[in-house]
């Protein structure tokens, strides 16, 4: 202490903050191993949002940027996932939609917006793909099928699901790409009957879907951590997975 030119009581105490600081900071990171037990991938963003509450009941004072810190330190942040395949085939003579929410407002109540897409889903023994249609304002799946081809019938399984758990009557816009399967004709008919509004993407950018892409982002990167058997095993895994999301 006299080499450094501190007192004693300086450094005991300095000692006894980073002790204060490293228990701490255990008990943070134990709340956080219990939420990825279920959710291993889940980002630290919702991370904060899922704990902040339980981190001021234990008396924490933690922000945003001091998780990352934490997780950064104790080497537990979660490294994204790049991949792509094409799942939409729009070139094509079915007739195409204009983009109604393009330059609309926010939907700001449920069963305004449902936004649909098709993602892959590689298992060891083949590719199956997944269709879902989410609702813009409240975020949740509302229907969702795990299929063995790009057809029709799988997709309108998916809006079927989803009809089923429609609320209200309200006028309702129903938005997706171009891809064949939902300008088929059978598709487009299931539209008309319970009165959907029918809007699509003017162009290649995933932009102009970007909700439907971030849901099956969640889905495949934050909650199928494994890749599943067969189709069978996916079907469960995913009916789990959209349980864990809504």
């Amino acid at each position: 202490c006299r080499l450094f030119g501190i007192s004693r009581q300086t450094y005991y105490q300095r000692l006894h903050a980073e002790v204060n600081r490293a228990a701490r900071h255990a008990v943070m990171l134990a709340m956080v191993t219990q939420v990825r037990l279920a959710q291993p991938r889940i980002g630290t963003r919702k991370l904060y949002f899922l704990l902040q509450k339980r981190f001021e009941q234990a008396g924490l004072k933690v922000g945003r940027d001091g998780l990352f810190e934490a997780l950064r330190r104790a080497h537990m942040l979660v490294r994204p996932r790049h991949s792509y395949r094409k799942t939409t085939n729009s070139k094509h003579h079915l007739h195409k939609h204009p983009n109604l929410i393009k330059h609309a407002a926010k939907p700001s109540m449920a069963e305004q917006l449902w936004v649909a897409d098709i993602t892959y889903i590689d298992t060891w023994e083949t590719t199956g793909y997944l269709s879902l249609i989410t609702d813009a304002h409240s975020r949740r799946i509302m229907g969702f099928h795990l299929h063995s081809s790009l057809h029709t019938d799988g997709v309108l399984k998916a809006l079927r699901m989803a009809l089923q758990q429609r609320q209200t009557d309200r006028q309702l816009v129903h938005h997706s790409d171009r891809g064949i399967q939902y300008c088929a004709q059978a598709y487009q008919r299931v539209q008309q009957r319970y009165g959907m509004v029918c809007s699509m993407t003017d162009g290649y950018d995933c932009y102009q879907n970007a909700l439907a892409e971030r849901v099956n982002g969640i889905l495949k990167t934050e909650l199928l951590t494994t890749r599943p058997r067969n189709l069978a095993q996916a079907a469960i895994m995913i009916r789990q997975a959209v349980q864990t999301y809504n």
